[in-house]
């Protein structure tokens, strides 16, 4: 896992009364890593798992957190990866870099998939994977149902508390179910923080390197 530092940055204006108003540019807020939200990478993390990420994260304990880069897309689509698979629309995300040659899925089914976990609000991990082909070949359009990952994201415990310090990532709660399962969105990054406003909104429109203002 990454650990970067994404430093305080300080914006001044001069103001005609010749008061300077200072903007805090921390990447940081009052929220804590909880299951079932999302992990949002600071502005200028350089990785190739990682950089401008948006991580769900399917349990959060003492013991350590795991979870999915939602926004790091295959070109390959599943019926190339799986023999029998049927030829669908769904997008392959790389999860995140432990156990990448393993093929991983949460979904909104519930027990209709057998074997699945409940992660939250109606969000489920793992399952019966043959179950899932049958299911997808007698009904297509049950795929928006469904996110898939190649590998996924750990961290030990207390490594993300560390990671959390260091500012190298931002937590958001309370994230819905539909938000998580959209695979159409290719800018959720930016469309994040954008949405949280304020110096977040200013922040989704900086450059990846710095140099390139």
């Amino acid at each position: 896992m990454p650990r970067f530092k994404f430093e305080n940055h300080l914006l001044f204006s001069n103001k005609k009364d010749y008061l300077i108003r200072v903007i805090d540019f921390s990447f940081d807020n009052d929220a804590a890593p909880e299951k079932g939200g999302i992990l949002i990478s600071e502005p200028f993390m350089h990785d190739r798992f990682f950089e401008r990420s948006v991580v769900y994260l399917c349990d959060h304990n003492s013991s350590g957190s795991f979870g999915f880069v939602l926004n790091n897309y295959l070109d390959t689509g599943l019926k190339e990866m799986i023999n029998g698979f049927p030829d669908i629309s769904i997008r392959v995300s790389v999860g995140g870099p432990v156990d990448t040659s393993n093929l991983f899925f949460i979904h909104s089914l519930g027990e209709e998939v057998k074997g699945s976990t409940l992660i939250n609000d109606g969000i489920y991990i793992g399952g019966n994977f043959d179950q899932v082909k049958e299911l997808l070949i007698a009904s297509p359009n049950k795929a928006n149902h469904f996110r898939f990952f190649v590998g996924y994201s750990g961290w030990e415990s207390d490594q993300l508390e560390d990671e959390m310090g260091e500012k190298s990532w931002l937590a958001v709660n309370k994230i819905s179910r539909s938000f998580i399962l959209n695979d159409a969105k290719d800018d959720l990054w930016n469309e994040i923080l954008e949405k949280m406003g304020g110096k977040f909104k200013v922040m989704s429109t900086f450059p990846k390197n710095p140099s390139d203002n």
